[in-house]
């Protein structure tokens, strides 16, 4: 797997935006990658030192829609812990 294929998104909630100034990153990953895996991915594409990764997966919820009823999608969710003297990853293009 390619660092591209392993990262998706970030999750920008208001908890994982209060945690960025202590230099945590949360991402939406594959849901096969690994802790090795993502923190190669995350150095690569962001130029920085990785700490330590934590993964959970999160189970999809049950949503109705009249009388039908079906699941969200499952999702891997990884936090990610820098290095103090590393950069901090530019997530929003502040022009």
């Amino acid at each position: 797997m390619e660092s591209r294929d392993i990262i998706l998104r970030p999750v920008i909630t208001e908890e994982t935006t209060s945690k960025m100034d202590d230099k945590t990153y949360t991402f939406d990953v594959d849901l096969r990658a690994t802790k090795t895996q993502v923190k190669k991915a995350v150095e690569d594409i962001f130029d920085v030192k990785v700490v330590r990764v934590n993964i959970m997966n999160v189970r999809g919820k049950l949503k109705r829609q009249g009388r039908y009823a079906g699941y969200t999608k499952k999702r891997r969710k990884a936090i990610v812990t820098l290095t103090p003297d590393s950069k901090e990853i530019e997530l929003f293009n502040e022009e």
